[in-house]
């Protein structure tokens, strides 16, 4: 089990991104390519942006210091320390208001099974198990 202290790497961060030239840094604290939940640290620098991208899967992002504003379709909201905005399955931008470090989680999508493929007598989480082959825990289940 690893324990994280989000003050400290977000002081560390901050204090890094401020003196860098690309004004940002980011650290992903848990996930990876073999994991379907990741999070991320990430520090910005007043003025800095995420550009505009689509989302891997569910997200949030929660801000540990400062404010930043989301931008995702039509609607913007600005966030602020404390604050935890669900970010819209649908391509957003982040920008720092003020320099500003968040905690970003996504938990990834996996593949969808093709209409074509299901039986509609059975629900989906049964068919997506039995065209897999094999059966895949939710994140957050018990391990055995």
């Amino acid at each position: 089990m690893e324990k994280w202290s989000l003050t400290a790497l977000a002081d560390g961060l901050l204090s890094h991104a401020l003196s860098a030239s690309s004004r940002r840094d980011m650290r992903t604290i848990d996930g990876g390519r073999p994991h379907l939940l990741y999070q991320s640290v990430i520090a910005l620098a007043r003025g800095q942006r995420i550009e505009e991208h689509d989302n891997p899967g569910e997200a949030s992002v929660q801000v540990l210091r400062g404010r930043v504003r989301v931008t995702a379709g039509d609607d913007t909201t600005d966030v602020s320390t404390s604050q935890l905005v669900i970010v819209p399955g649908v391509r957003h931008s982040v920008t720092a208001l003020e320099d500003a470090v968040l905690l970003l989680t996504v938990a990834k999508r996996t593949t969808q099974t093709p209409a074509d493929r299901m039986n509609p007598d059975l629900p989906d989480s049964y068919q997506r198990q039995r065209q897999r082959g094999r059966r895949r825990w939710p994140v957050n289940a018990p391990l055995q």
